[in-house]
């Protein structure tokens, strides 16, 4: 044989054994599918990590429990969620198809965690210096005090004449009324139904009486319960 009639028959040679293992290798690969329940309830668990040992191939459980992925025969695979115990299950390597399903049950799981007891202060000398430094709650006096304050200062309001930025808004606020209704009669609420009928409720709820001016208004708060 020459040297072409070699080369040929060795390329054959090494593409009949490439196609033989590629096909042993496809043969290994199965698609795994399957649902994650609760053994106590069977309700689905979401988001089930499920991962294939010793490898970082794997897959998350979607809403209703249902996986799927490519595996290989004889892979073991790990089942792991919050509150339950880890589960493995093994694909069986005598499969003669490509297809494997799986209902995978698994165990709640029960952890005790130790008390733990959060404080505001990170030593007790500093809960001591913030106890210390905490003022008393307000009794009867202080809150009448406060509202007697309160009543001064709104008396005084209401004797405090106008300042130049209030007269000046005043002024600038007649003005654009001027122009806004210029050339047109302004508005006449002797004859608005609505003016009249605010006229007569707070003429009934004695809006209009004449207040004595030596009275004063004094508040109250209730004292806590």
């Amino acid at each position: 044989m020459n040297p072409r009639q070699l080369l040929i028959l060795a390329i054959f040679i090494f593409s009949v054994t490439g196609l033989r293992a590629q096909d042993n290798d496809t043969n290994k690969l199965v698609q795994f599918s399957g649902v994650v329940v609760s053994a106590d309830s069977l309700k689905p668990l979401p988001f089930t990590h499920i991962i294939i040992t010793n490898t970082r191939r794997g897959t998350i459980a979607d809403f209703f429990g249902f996986f799927s992925f490519v595996a290989e025969k004889g892979d073991l695979v790990e089942f792991s969620s919050v509150g339950y115990k880890k589960s493995y299950y093994k694909i069986p390597d005598s499969l003669s198809g490509q297809r494997y399903s799986l209902i995978q049950m698994m165990q709640t799981d029960t952890i005790l965690l130790t008390e733990t007891v959060i404080y505001p202060w990170p030593t007790p000398d500093q809960f001591k210096q913030a106890f210390l430094q905490t003022r008393p709650p307000e009794d009867d006096y202080d809150r009448a005090q406060k509202n007697l304050t309160l009543a001064e200062m709104k008396e005084r309001a209401a004797e405090m004449p106008a300042s130049s930025s209030m007269n000046y808004r005043n002024q600038i606020d007649l003005v654009t009324s001027r122009l806004y209704y210029a050339g047109q009669l302004p508005p006449n609420n002797l004859l608005n139904p609505i003016a009249w009928s605010q006229f007569i409720k707070a003429w009934q709820n004695g809006d209009f009486k004449r207040k004595d001016s030596n009275d004063n208004e004094y508040y109250y708060n209730e004292p806590l319960k």
